[in-house]
């Protein structure tokens, strides 16, 4: 069940951070959806850079699973891939919750692009990596 579990996760991850590695090369247009705006005007505009640095960021992510889980071979001890992992799934917990203002489920500012993309697709979506990203670090725990 675990494994299984970790391979989901992973794809989700390794989707994700293709995703960025393309917007970062691609580019926007028009008002996006990525980022959080008011009035129609984007709170902060992400460098191709920053988003190809996601990117790596959710690779890394795939890879910490995929390690946790026994799906590649371990580079750290597996109690310290647990805890990361556990570490992974908070962050993404607290990205779902949000910080009350622009983004997750208890954000106040509502009616964009971003809000409702956050409150249907990406808040969602942490939520369940987290869980899942917690069940592999448990379910591997020595």
């Amino acid at each position: 069940m675990t494994t299984a579990l970790a391979v989901v996760v992973c794809a989700v991850f390794l989707l994700l951070a293709a995703w960025h590695v393309r917007m970062a090369f691609a580019g926007h247009g028009g008002e996006s959806g990525a980022v959080p705006s008011v009035d129609g005007k984007p709170l902060f505009a992400p460098s191709p850079r920053a988003t190809l640095a996601v990117g790596c960021a959710l690779l890394a992510f795939a890879a910490l699973v995929a390690s946790t889980a026994g799906l590649l071979p371990p580079v750290l001890p597996p109690a310290l891939l647990a805890w990361l992992s556990g570490g992974l799934a908070l962050g993404l917990l607290a990205r779902a919750i949000g910080e009350f203002r622009y983004v997750g489920f208890f954000k106040r500012v509502r009616g964009s692009r971003f809000a409702r993309l956050d409150t249907w697709v990406y808040s969602p979506l942490c939520l369940l990596l987290a869980i899942g990203v917690a069940l592999v670090a448990w379910g591997r725990h020595p």
